[in-house]
């Protein structure tokens, strides 16, 4: 890493889902609008709504990627992003197509899960009842 750039990571609950060790700037939404940080900005603190962050390496690549929401931290020339969910793309096309795909299957499987678990605890609470009358 230089001295002028900076290192990304994102973290998902579940994995690090991206470490990106040389980025010259980086561009996230947040409540407020767009946050825009480089190397030297001062260090803060930032609530990130779903939305697209975009970054540029040192190379001159610009990378998109889409997010839940979550919070970002800048201290020093360290970024930690920390989302429930994200999906990497190098166009805003493709990954427009990326998040539509998985974060509407993640909604579906949730409410399954969600289901599921209403389901169990009502049959435990019935069962429970039954036990406390017996």
């Amino acid at each position: 890493m230089s001295p002028s750039s900076m290192q990304l990571e994102v973290l998902l609950p579940s994995e690090v889902f991206a470490n990106e060790p040389d980025v010259s700037r980086i561009v996230a939404e947040t409540s407020a609008g767009s946050h825009g940080l480089l190397p030297h900005r001062r260090d803060c603190v930032a609530a990130l709504v779903p939305g697209v962050l975009v970054f540029s390496t040192a190379a001159g690549v610009e990378v998109f990627m889409a997010v839940d929401e979550g919070v970002m931290v800048k201290t020093g020339l360290r970024v930690v992003v920390a989302v429930r969910r994200a999906v990497r793309g190098t166009e805003l096309a493709t990954l427009r197509e990326l998040v539509t795909r998985q974060f509407i299957h993640q909604d579906a499987e949730g409410l399954q899960l969600r289901s599921a678990m209403a389901r169990a605890e009502g049959g435990f609470m019935r069962g429970l009842a039954r036990y406390e009358k017996a």
